[in-house]
């Protein structure tokens, strides 16, 4: 999937004045999984814990990625099923393509895939001649309103009821449908029926996966629709689409990462549906595919395992860092330009696509450390984000003024007397125009803080004159 036009400051703009979006976003805050997160985080006394040893399983992974992706390739054999190689993405739809068509494919049932919306499976699947079904709900009314995801658990998530229910009046009117409906129950049960009818007639079902089990060759997904099931088990051929970094050693392992990974994403202790799949169906086999194949996908991955972004590939994309965000829970997904948004967005983004490309993302965040504090692996998020600011410097990327203000910030603050007679003066100024109100409507240089809020002006003494005061007074503890 290529990078959205314009601007990630224009799609922000735009974000912020859209009424029916900031209704949307404000019932995600209010009612939503950071709420339900914390109760079930509460209610595990061991969550952090389970949080080391999931930091340690997946940095035993990193270091060791060649050794277990050697290992479940050889298992995915055995169990009669086949592992294809991607480099990028052009490489792993070329591959995906190829075994449609081998299939003599017209329908395919697509499951709920992050890196199937990364490599833009969908797109290339629909030029080849097929027509992809989109099985996740939230995936289905985006494909209905021809829109990318907005966020990595809850693709709709920027819909409202209503906006819904337009779509699915005039999507399904023609399959006998009449009149929109008003209740989400009634919503539902109206795309389970046009579903339905396409999990029968796929030919092919394409899957993610949330973890690959190196001992079994098994893949797991977790869903709450069962539409995942579906996919895998009734077309003909089951396609598994996965980074390489999915990989896991052993069943017991995965089962660590579970217990993390609905708690942190969706806020319940576990998902509806976890499902393992091992291979093709066998001869004694009521059900599932004949044909079994898994493409791992690299996509820049191997150039992260060797760099200083390696922690970001222990991400179970839960979600919970964007959950948490409020740069993202006030602009949404779409925003962001790209397939993953929010905090781990910010970071994966320029990674994937180029830093020239996505130079805004790294800067919008406030670094309130926030993500990094709710990852189930302990991703150091804003450490990420500071490096990537580097880089940007470092190469140029970043604007005059920016570059200009900093270096000038940098003579201050790395003069303790200058900076000390500096700022005292400049906090009694701002201090006296704060007034009464104790707030600056209005500040020169700092126009993209005060459009949106007040600054709050600078109250009493500076820390520092604090600090040698309660010293004299014999008062610090």
């Amino acid at each position: 999937m290529q990078p959205r036009s314009g601007s990630f400051r224009e799609r922000a703009s735009v974000a912020l004045n859209d009424a029916t979006l900031q209704k949307a976003l404000g019932k995600l805050t209010r009612e939503g999984f950071v709420v339900k997160r914390a109760k079930v985080v509460a209610e595990l006394p061991e969550f952090e814990a389970l949080r080391d040893e999931a930091k340690r399983i997946k940095d035993d992974v990193l270091q060791h990625l060649d050794h277990y992706l050697a290992r479940y390739e050889e298992a995915v054999v055995r169990a009669g099923g086949r592992v294809h190689w991607a480099r990028d993405a052009a490489e792993a739809c070329a591959i995906v393509v190829g075994l449609c068509r081998n299939a003599g494919a017209k329908l395919v049932a697509r499951g709920k895939s992050m890196v199937g919306e990364e490599i833009g499976v969908s797109a290339a699947l629909e030029a080849a001649g097929m027509h992809v079904q989109e099985t996740d709900l939230g995936e289905y009314i985006i494909q209905l309103a021809h829109e990318p995801p907005s966020h990595i658990i809850v693709p709709a998530v920027h819909k409202t009821k209503a906006q819904v229910a337009a779509l699915f009046a005039t999507a399904h009117r023609k399959l006998g449908f009449d009149g929109a409906r008003t209740e989400v129950a009634d919503l539902v049960d109206e795309a389970r029926q046009v579903l339905r009818e396409q999990f029968f007639r796929a030919d092919v079902g394409i899957t993610g996966a949330n973890f690959l089990i190196a001992e079994t060759g098994s893949h797991i997904i977790v869903t709450n629709e069962g539409n995942g099931d579906l996919s895998s088990t009734l077309p003909r051929m089951h396609i598994v689409t996965a980074g390489i970094e999915r990989v896991v050693p052993t069943l017991d392992d995965a089962s660590t990462l579970l217990r993390l990974l609905a708690r942190s994403a969706t806020g319940q202790a576990t998902e509806t549906y976890t499902t393992v799949t091992t291979g093709p169906r066998r001869p004694a086999d009521l059900d599932g595919p004949a044909e079994y194949h898994v493409v791992l996908v690299d996509n820049g991955r191997s150039r992260m395992l060797g760099g200083a972004f390696r922690e970001m590939l222990r991400c179970i994309r839960c979600g919970a860092c964007m959950n948490h965000c409020p740069v993202y829970n006030a602009i949404g997904g779409h925003a962001y330009g790209w397939v993953y948004p929010g905090p781990m967005g910010a970071v994966l983004t320029p990674l994937f696509v180029g830093l020239e490309k996505a130079k805004d993302l790294p800067n919008a965040c406030t670094l309130n450390g926030h993500c990094s504090d709710v990852c189930p692996v302990k991703i150091p998020l804003p450490g990420l984000l500071r490096k990537l600011r580097n880089l940007q410097f470092e190469r140029g990327l970043a604007s005059p003024a920016l570059r200009w203000g900093l270096k000038a910030w940098a003579l201050v603050a790395t003069r303790p007397r200058l900076y000390h007679a500096l700022t005292g003066p400049a906090a009694r100024v701002l201090a006296a125009l704060g007034g009464r109100r104790g707030r600056l409507s209005r500040l020169p240089l700092a126009g993209g803080w005060t459009q949106a809020r007040d600054l709050p002006a600078p109250q009493g003494r500076t820390f520092m004159a604090a600090w040698k005061a309660r010293s004299r007074e014999g008062t610090l503890s």
